[in-house]
């Protein structure tokens, strides 16, 4: 109980002089319930137990951040691909740099602008699907982040999207502190591919939440890299409904600190939901957290886990992914799998595979595994003249090979490839 007090004690000297942004009064209400509930949860700490083996302190703390310093001579991702571009730089939107906000079947605004109407769509989203996300685990971090966040966009999809939209995020001040906030409305039978890449800030909150109605599709590709000294807590809450379709993949280079959290409920029958990442860390500087809870509430559904790190010169990796299923939800096919290559002695992977079932027509599984490069394989690509640099990247993108596979658009899938490849080669 002292513990307790001590945590709400804390939170409420760090958030006593937080202002929370207004607008319109729905969105007043939203972020008003929001931080709320921050001070009823208390801002994390490495004591909680989906915190144990990642240091929050950097992420909650009243200092601004530690300067990032960030430089690089690689052409930006997704550059050849046809989309709608929105720029955001250190977490304000550059609309100058940004293309026109239209494309076939999608409309996108400003997250200002539409929390300064009294009547609008995003009002049944923004901060409901992350508000209950927060059963059973609690999530303060995101919470706190749609008490705060103003800026960000949000999107509705009422037809097949002919184009992707790409978000970029530029760095340019040192010690830049953003949060951003994004929703995504899929209506029924739409379709919409979202991608992310830059670095974004030297602290980076971002929550997105996505709401996929009956028969939509939602394709979601961001990479997070290039810049050394990031640290960054990401969110994303989706609801998915019946027969339709959520797939999302992360890439992650570099970073001193990153948390990527997806919570995903299933709540139509016939629903697909896979959710894949893969990272390279070198250096013992680099920490990464996946942490993944998928909720089945429905009839014949399916869900993917698949996550894949390859850790050296001390990095750390963190898995937690959990697949509940809910009574009734029977027919449920649930696959998770963590894997890391350690080429080092010195580097960790930290895994916390769980099951909860309700149901006893089901298929679940989950397997986690740490290992080094396969020598026998090594040797059979030297014996063939392959070089020893060359052997062990081939090897090491084979093994990051079935998280790629979860890419639904080939093109992407084989863009990333080539920046795999790419680090590799810089960082033999």
């Amino acid at each position: 109980m002292a513990l307790a007090q001590l945590k709400m004690d804390t939170t409420a000297a760090r958030l006593a002089d937080v202002e929370i942004p207004q607008g319109a009064a729905w969105g007043n209400a939203a972020r008003a319930d929001a931080m709320a509930r921050v001070h009823q949860m208390g801002l994390s700490t490495k004591r909680d137990e989906y915190w144990k083996y990642t240091d929050p302190a950097s992420l909650t703390a009243a200092d601004a951040p530690a300067a990032a310093v960030f430089h690089s001579d690689e052409a930006p991702l997704f550059d050849a691909v046809d989309c709608v571009k929105i720029v955001f730089v250190d977490g304000v939107f550059d609309a100058e740099a940004s293309d026109n906000l239209s494309a076939e079947g999608v409309e996108v605004e400003r997250l200002a602008d539409a929390m300064a109407t009294d009547i609008h769509w995003a009002k049944d989203i923004y901060g409901v699907l992350e508000k209950r996300g927060q059963t059973p685990v609690e999530r303060p971090l995101a919470a706190l982040n749609t008490a705060l966040a103003t800026d960000g966009v949000v999107i509705r999809v009422t037809g097949k999207a002919s184009t992707p939209i790409n978000f970029v995020y530029l760095h340019r001040d040192e010690t830049s502190d953003a949060i951003l906030h994004n929703v995504v409305k899929v209506e029924a039978g739409a379709a919409l591919t979202l991608l992310e890449s830059g670095p974004a800030a030297a602290r980076f909150s971002k929550l997105l939440e996505v709401d996929v109605a009956d028969g939509g599709a939602f394709n979601h590709v961001r990479v997070q890299g290039r810049d050394h000294e990031r640290r960054a807590i990401t969110h994303c809450f989706a609801r998915i409904g019946a027969e339709s379709t959520f797939k999302s993949f992360t890439l992650t280079f570099n970073g001193v600190l990153t948390r990527n959290e997806c919570i995903l409920e299933i709540v139509g029958d016939d629903a697909v939901a896979h959710v894949a990442g893969a990272c390279l860390g070198d250096g013992r500087d680099f920490h990464h957290d996946d942490t993944v809870f998928v909720t089945h509430d429905a009839v014949n559904c399916e869900s993917r886990q698949v996550f894949k790190k390859v850790l050296r010169n001390g990095a750390t990796g963190v898995f937690q992914g959990k697949i509940l299923v809910k009574e009734g939800a029977q027919k449920t096919d649930g696959y998770q799998i963590s894997q890391s290559l350690l080429l080092d002695d010195d580097s960790q992977f930290l895994a916390k595979p769980e099951l909860e079932i309700y149901a006893d027509d089901v298929a679940c599984s989950h397997g986690s595994t740490s290992g080094a490069i396969d020598e026998t394989a090594l040797f059979y690509l030297r014996s063939r003249g392959v070089p020893m640099i060359e052997a062990r990247n081939l090897l090491t993108l084979s093994f990051i090979a079935e998280a790629l596979d979860e890419i639904e658009d080939t093109d992407l899938a084989d863009e990333l490839r080539d920046r795999l490849e790419g680090w590799l080669s810089r960082h033999s």
